[in-house]
């Protein structure tokens, strides 16, 4: 696989600077069920990378320590990382609100029929990868017969209260463009999404978030293959919007690797970028005393960055505008 970082060293991105700290986002390894062509991550089945129980006690003693309010878990499959259900409940019992990055599938696989009851019960809002409606582009984007079992646990999530109007249990679907293209504005594709869901399958959900591939991982290995990477990073860059600098994620949002180490942000972590401008050495969740101590500082910034400022912008919680 083709490593994206040299393609992107050389930036004219202009330096951001951090906000106060609010979500930890916390990828609890890289093991998942599917091996999507668009995944930032290289996630699948032969991914052997797991967080531990004494790294996920650190991350439930930071949390505590620094009042963090928001807990974005994802993977991989967070699901698939054994001490999984000991971090929701523990986050929960302190009143963090708790993102479950769910790709649905996961759902449906032996060995976890109960986890949609599990995470109804906590109350943990589900945000959940159906990058498209129609069932021959996501088997193309996730593998044969993904949009079946995704249909089966948005069902089975959907009976549980998950994405109904009468209902405080929060279902949210995520959807990521096929090929070098930006995502179409968000809330005509929410639209879209809702009316064929619903009719065609008596499926409801909350929101939808509109995310940009970034060049990064399986994503970028592929772009670099087939020729493509200068394409793309031109659309980017042809579509940049400086008003969208204030509300990418990285202001507020830190991410936390599998062994604890921290980063700017998800995709940062993807490309061993250490969190701050120019860092020598990465740093550890156990090194940071006083998260007080970032606001204001550095962001780490490659040529990538303009994937979260182009067209409408993009981030975990989906389009900026």
């Amino acid at each position: 696989m083709h490593g994206t970082l040299p393609y992107l060293e050389q930036t004219d991105f202009p330096a951001i600077n951090r906000h106060t700290l609010e979500i930890l986002q916390v990828n609890l390894g890289y093991l998942c069920n599917l091996s999507c062509t668009h995944c930032h991550v290289n996630a699948g089945p032969k991914r052997t990378e797991l967080m531990v129980k004494e790294t996920v006690d650190l991350v439930l003693d930071f949390i505590k320590r620094e009042n963090i309010h928001t807990l974005d878990l994802t993977g991989g499959a967070p699901e698939m990382n054994p001490h999984f259900s000991y971090l929701v409940m523990k986050a929960r019992a302190m009143n963090v609100t708790v993102i479950d990055r769910c790709n649905l599938v996961i759902l449906e696989e032996p060995g976890f029929e109960e986890m949609a009851g599990f995470l109804a019960v906590n109350k943990v809002v589900i945000t959940a990868s159906l990058p498209c409606y129609l069932e021959d582009n996501v088997d193309k984007q996730r593998g044969k017969g993904t949009f079946s079992s995704s249909l089966l646990a948005l069902k089975k999530l959907n009976s549980l209260g998950y994405g109904q109007a009468d209902s405080d249990l929060q279902l949210n679907l995520v959807f990521n463009p096929q090929g070098i293209n930006l995502p179409p504005e968000q809330k005509a594709l929410e639209k879209a999404y809702k009316k064929h869901l619903t009719t065609h399958y008596s499926i409801v959900f909350n929101k939808l978030f509109a995310l940009t591939n970034l060049p990064v991982q399986r994503f970028g290995s592929m772009l670099i293959s087939k020729g493509l990477l200068n394409d793309y990073m031109q659309l980017l860059k042809d579509n940049y919007r400086s008003e969208n600098l204030s509300s990418v994620m990285c202001r507020n949002t830190l991410s936390v690797d599998w062994q604890g180490f921290v980063y700017d942000c998800d995709f940062n972590q993807m490309l061993q970028l250490p969190l701050g401008a120019n860092p020598a050495n990465k740093t550890h969740l156990s090194e940071l005393i006083n998260a007080s101590l970032l606001t204001g500082s550095a962001i780490n910034i490659r040529q990538h960055c303009y994937g979260c400022t182009a067209g409408q912008g993009s981030s975990c919680g989906g389009a900026l505008d």
